[in-house]
């Protein structure tokens, strides 16, 4: 039975109207053209031979080995051109609108499978910059996000629900999606004021169903991936439901307690010390997987104390990146933010990683070093350290995006970050 559901199965593709019958009559013509010209090249040594076998098969015009060459040429032209005709035919019900040239894209997919394993750890509008970029490169991302976000649409549905906060994953699976322009739209539309679903995005409300479906928020991601032919994969730090907290310095030398993630850049302080409550979450086992079979484990860019350094406060993560033998690179941001790095320059950046995970995890520094346009309100441009200051390795690139030059170009970072896997 088996066997004969699978000859039905082949004999579909000789049903009326697929375009392809007509390709494959003209491939066994061109072969066996190829093959008359294959034959007679053992008579073309007797002459009287061939001519005899010539004159059966048609008048004789030309030499035995022009007729050959004719043959070939004329065989291998028309295979060619049914090969052809034939994998257009069946790739036309694969191809979508927008990609370009069939073999162009089939190229750039066989690249992609061919690149390194990237993991890309931190959240927010950073890691969707970077991931936009990676994703032109190699199909083998891993996303490590965040699930400290307790505000907006993200903070309602957890609490809620019970569910992660689902934003920072909504803006990663759209930005490694292959329709990203339309995907991004999508998941970031929010439902209007007069609508019980105020605030909601629709990509928040997208993986809370996949959740009720699937059962759980990681299966959610992973069938989510599928749905929307993400290239790579976006998992988080821990499944446990975390509370990221911070202690600041206030202006008048006292300390002030701040509970939340969404609390910490309103705060009136510097900020001292961020952490999690409890304070030593368990890694989500396929985080640590994907980290020691990184190629390039990167950190940032993103907001330093609420995006990149909550994955890195869970400690299974931290040890894991201390074992990897990868490159490991930290993207510092373009400019600081405000309520959690004003004032701070590259060095002070890798001074608070340092008191929060140690000196050893990331011992290179991705830095922009042009600084273009107006700045965002509040914020100033994160400098270069004092030069021979550093016991790291500081590596500069000129990595802004033109139109909005307190970010990160796409595209100019992902190439900056792939030379340290050339290297």
């Amino acid at each position: 039975m088996r066997r004969w559901a699978e000859a039905r199965s082949h004999l579909k593709w000789l049903r009326p109207g697929m375009g392809v019958k007509r390709w494959l009559l003209l491939l066994v013509a061109g072969l066996i053209l190829v093959g008359t010209g294959i034959a007679a090249l053992p008579q073309w040594v007797d002459l009287s031979a061939w001519l005899a076998l010539d004159q059966r098969l048609l008048p004789h015009i030309f030499s035995p080995a022009v007729e050959i060459v004719l043959f070939f040429v004329a065989g291998g032209a028309t295979v060619s051109w049914a090969i052809y005709s034939l994998m257009r035919s069946l790739l036309a019900a694969f191809r979508r609108t927008g990609q370009g040239d069939v073999a162009e894209v089939v190229y750039r997919h066989r690249q992609r499978q061919r690149g390194p394993k990237i993991v890309a750890i931190g959240g927010g509008h950073g890691l969707d910059t970077l991931l936009r970029g990676l994703k032109e490169h190699t199909d083998h991302i891993t996303a490590i996000v965040t699930v400290a976000d307790d505000g907006g649409s993200s903070g309602r549905l957890r609490r809620d629900l019970g569910m992660l906060p689902p934003g920072d994953f909504r803006n990663c699976i759209a930005a490694l999606s292959d329709a990203e322009g339309l995907m991004t739209q999508l998941f970031q539309y929010r439902f209007g004021d007069d609508t019980d679903l105020e605030g909601h995005s629709f990509g928040n409300l997208y993986l809370t169903a996949m959740t009720a479906i699937t059962g759980s928020f990681e299966a959610a991601l992973e069938e989510s991936g599928r749905v929307l032919a993400v290239r790579g994969r976006v998992i988080p730090s821990t499944l446990a439901q975390v509370t990221l907290c911070a202690e600041l310095a206030t202006s008048d030398g006292g300390w002030q307690r701040i509970r939340g993630e969404s609390e910490i850049g309103a705060g009136r302080g510097r900020v001292q010390r961020v952490f999690l409550e409890p304070e030593n979450p368990p890694a989500y086992p396929e985080a640590i997987r994907a980290i020691l079979e990184a190629d390039l484990i990167i950190a940032g860019p993103g907001s330093l104390y609420t995006s990149v350094l909550p994955n890195l406060l869970v400690p299974d993560l931290a040890r894991a990146i201390a074992s990897s033998n990868a490159p490991k690179v930290y993207v510092c941001n373009v400019a600081t933010q405000v309520g959690e790095t004003e004032e701070y320059d590259v060095g002070a950046h890798v001074d608070a990683l340092r008191s929060h995970i140690g000196a050893g995890l990331f011992q290179t520094v991705l830095v922009n070093d042009t600084f273009l346009g107006d700045r965002p309100p509040g914020a100033e441009w994160v400098r270069l350290p004092p030069h021979g200051t550093v016991d790291y390795r500081l590596v500069t690139r000129e990595l802004v995006d033109r139109q909005y030059p307190w970010r990160h170009d796409p595209v100019k970072l992902a190439a900056a970050l792939m030379e340290f896997i050339k290297a």
